[in-house]
């Protein structure tokens, strides 16, 4: 089974080409690391004058004899150069070791760069999944879901993983290669001190491990923790009139204060373990340094089996091997962290659509006949909200839904939108069964204008243009006027280029109410749905929208929730429902006689 990190990693597929050209940069960088430190040998040795002087051309004798073919050929040039230009030969020595080190960075500075594309590109494309995923998921997903938590998600999990893969690609190619060249060089000057590097490394190692082992659950809930305030951020920015209205200042601030303790807690644990490794790691190699000078300089000073300048240079190498070693235990720390990210934003990608087209769905071309609902149920949860719906709506009737709150009316116009699927029943449109028919083909045909004002931080002209993204600016002028919305736009700043702000919060709750009865006109549907569309506007302005909507309603089957008389009287079929229930049917003179219910209802609106 595939680890989360690795679920993420198929995103960098589509870079392969820099993900190549970075470990090619990378084992480059880790060649010339090694090269740069032997070719301090022929320097030291021109220094010190400890070389042998070699005044005849090497002879190769195999392979296993190379790295003595190669130290005699530079002894010799070197020999060839000292007598005529001391001066010249510390020049070129210095030159061979500058050229390395140069080499080394620049190699360094690509791989670095083709690997900016890559984690980018893959972070990009992340975003982008989460995001088209959010947007296709069923509206029950949301409910039962913390928005600050969503945007943790696609925030900050993201953010760790743009850190991570960066880490984990060091892991993977530079810094073991950068080990595996120095340790192949060490063997050449000695195999004894070289087998003590191998030794200490894996138990340096296991140390490094055991510091971490926790490190994932921390990261974990520290994402976490940060969701929860995030989400508190949210409530408290949409709920300032609440907050202010019923003093609930003092309440939420503690709240938050709460929040950001328990954030705080998680955090220190997390980063003290981390900040661990660093000190950790260089303390076993200071300790690694420590027995090879004494185990080395036994070997220069007693045995006399390797030079001093070749024992500096190995101690170089050594070092070498210790600075990526310390590199991959932090990242270590960052995959574990990077891996719990992962976790979290794979809950999302991995969330089944249960809402999805079936694999036989058809288009819903146009509506021509019929919605029937059959024996209709649907529960949330445990709760019964609808429970043996039946009733049936000809092409172009208006069908008003009265009754008190909590009685199913919301729930049945989203269960023709398909927000949610019946849990028994049918429900049909043209007689197909709705979760035949493709989502987006319905939506299409549906239109739709809510109680709560829904509106973006965006232009007017552009909030409108939702309603259908191909209409000009008449069409739209003229929606706007239908709507009663016209008059109040033109004498916005900028018009219909006015910024609206954050859910429309710049403009009053009847104008964002006319806004959105306006995107709805704009879409000219088939099908419309009004939940309440009017209620937040007054008298005068109500009857105008009224008179549009009338208009907008003709030859279209419309499902008008409204808590006013005046908007559901002419209707073709009113709908009274009680506690999921349809307790009765039919038109308003019909009701009148023959409903005790919705008698109640009528005196009730007349009182207002």
């Amino acid at each position: 089974m595939k680890s989360s990190f690795q679920n993420i990693l198929q995103f960098g597929w589509k870079y392969k080409g820099y993900a190549l050209l970075n470990i090619i940069f990378n084992a480059l960088y880790a060649l010339f690391s090694a090269l740069s430190f032997v070719s301090l040998i022929p320097m030291l040795n021109v220094l010190f004058e400890t070389t042998t002087r070699q005044l005849e051309p090497a002879k190769y004798e195999g392979v296993f004899r190379l790295h003595h073919y190669m130290r005699d050929s530079l002894n010799f040039h070197i020999a060839q150069r000292l007598d005529s230009d001391p001066e010249g030969t510390l020049i070129l020595v210095i030159g061979l070791v500058l050229s390395l080190f140069f080499l080394k960075n620049i190699c360094n500075y690509l791989a670095m760069y083709f690997i900016t594309y890559l984690r980018n590109g893959i972070i990009k494309d992340l975003r982008n999944s989460i995001y088209m995923k959010i947007i296709s998921l069923p509206i029950s997903y949301f409910s039962e879901k913390k928005k600050g938590d969503l945007m943790a998600k696609i925030t900050s999990d993201v953010t760790e993983l743009q850190v991570s893969f960066l880490s984990i690609l060091e892991l993977i190619v530079r810094e073991p290669l950068t080990i595996l060249f120095s340790l192949t060089a060490m063997l050449f000057f000695s195999v004894k001190l070289t087998l003590f590097v191998l030794f200490f490394i894996p138990i340096s190692g296991l140390i490094i491990s055991a510091i971490g082992k926790k490190l994932k659950s921390h990261s974990d809930k520290v994402q976490q923790e940060q969701g929860d305030f995030l989400s508190l951020i949210d409530e408290t920015v949409n709920g300032q009139k609440i907050i202010k209205t019923f003093a609930a200042g003092d309440h939420f601030k503690e709240k938050f204060k709460a929040a950001t303790k328990r954030f705080y807690d998680f955090s220190n644990q997390l980063l003290h373990r981390a900040s661990l490794a660093g000190p950790a790691s260089e303390f076993l190699g200071i300790v690694a340094i420590g027995v090879l000078l004494w185990f080395g300089g036994n070997m220069v000073l007693v045995e006399g089996s390797i030079s001093g300048t070749s024992f500096i240079v190995y101690m170089g190498l050594a070092y070498n091997i210790l600075t990526p070693a310390k590199a991959i235990s932090k990242a270590s720390y960052s995959i574990q962290k990077g891996n719990a990210a992962a976790e979290r934003i794979l809950e999302i990608l991995n969330t089944k659509d249960q809402l999805k087209d079936a694999p036989n769905a058809q288009n819903l071309k146009s509506f021509t006949t019929n919605i029937v609902f059959t024996n209709v149920a649907f529960r949330y949860e445990e709760n019964t909200v609808l429970e043996n719906v039946s009733f049936e709506v000809s092409k172009g009737q208006m069908v008003a839904l009265v009754g008190p709150s909590g009685s199913g009316k919301t729930t049945l116009t989203y269960l023709l939108n398909r927000f949610y699927d019946i849990d028994q029943g049918s429900l049909k449109i043209d007689g197909i069964p709705i979760n035949e028919i493709r989502k987006e083909s319905l939506y299409q045909k549906i239109g739709m204008v809510t109680q709560e004002s829904i509106l973006f931080n965006d232009s007017v002209y552009n909030n409108l243009k939702l309603g259908n993204p191909n209409a000009t600016s008449k069409a739209i002028e003229a929606a706007a006027k239908a709507a009663n919305a016209h008059a109040f736009i033109k004498e916005l700043p900028q018009g219909y280029n006015t910024p609206i702000g954050d859910s429309g919060n710049k403009l009053s709750g009847g104008q964002k109410q006319r806004l959105t009865i306006a995107r709805a006109l704009l879409k000219d549907p088939e099908l419309l749905i009004l939940d309440e569309a009017t209620s937040a506007l007054d008298t005068e302005a109500e009857q105008q929208v009224q008179n549009a909507l009338e208009e907008l309603m003709k030859n279209r089957t419309s499902f008008v929730i409204a808590h006013r008389l005046s908007t559901i009287q002419n209707a073709d079929l009113i709908l009274v429902l009680k506690k999921g229930k349809i307790v009765a049917s039919g038109s308003h003179k019909d009701l009148l006689k023959t409903s005790e219910e919705y008698n109640s209802w009528v005196q009730m609106q007349r009182m207002d």
